[in-house]
């Protein structure tokens, strides 16, 4: 009776374990680079569209639900982040070697503006702009078709420099880097 009763708890313990694992909606993702020889990597939770085409970024669609909009947290769950082992040129703005969180400001769908952040460990929704290392502007486009799961790329252009671009449903943003 004593090995039933033990038997019916880890079967009645490993039913409520595989009861919660089910997908996660916003999976972790990296998307990471090496430009001479430094190492540059973004740490993020990629949503899906999930049949939300043409309402993720109207001024009443999904992002404008988060408390901090028209600044968004480039992603979902945790904030967004940057780690890089050199000194950037992003845009305009100068990067120091380090761990950054990143916030995208879209309150202008022709002209969206990363924020870099010198805040990091935080949950994505706690934007504070007295921390802002800076903001430059990206370059928007249309990728050529539904980019269902959001994605960051990092790619290595040659010469010292590389392209961070965001993606998600119609929208593609990227701004220039250097490596310093």
């Amino acid at each position: 009776m004593k090995c039933l009763s033990v038997s019916m708890g880890f079967l009645l313990a490993a039913a409520a374990l595989f009861a919660q694992q089910k997908p996660v909606a916003s999976p972790p993702a990296t998307a990471s680079v090496t430009v001479d020889g430094k190492s540059i990597t973004i740490k993020y939770n990629s949503p899906r569209v999930k049949g939300r085409e043409g309402h993720i970024f109207t001024s009443d669609g999904l992002i404008s639900h988060d408390p901090h909009y028209p600044v968004w947290r480039g992603g979902a769950n945790a904030a967004t982040t940057l780690k890089t082992d050199a000194n950037l040129k992003i845009g305009d703005l100068e990067v120091p070697a380090g761990t950054y969180t990143l916030f995208v400001d879209i309150s202008n769908p022709a002209q969206w503006t990363l924020i870099v952040s010198k805040a990091t460990g935080e949950w994505g929704l706690a934007y504070d702009p007295s921390k802002d290392l800076g903001r430059t502007k990206m370059t928007m486009s249309m990728p050529p078709s539904l980019v269902e799961d959001l994605r960051y790329t990092l790619t290595n252009d040659g010469g010292h420099k590389g392209t961070l671009t965001l993606s998600w449903e119609h929208v593609s943003a990227s701004v220039n880097f250097r490596v310093q």
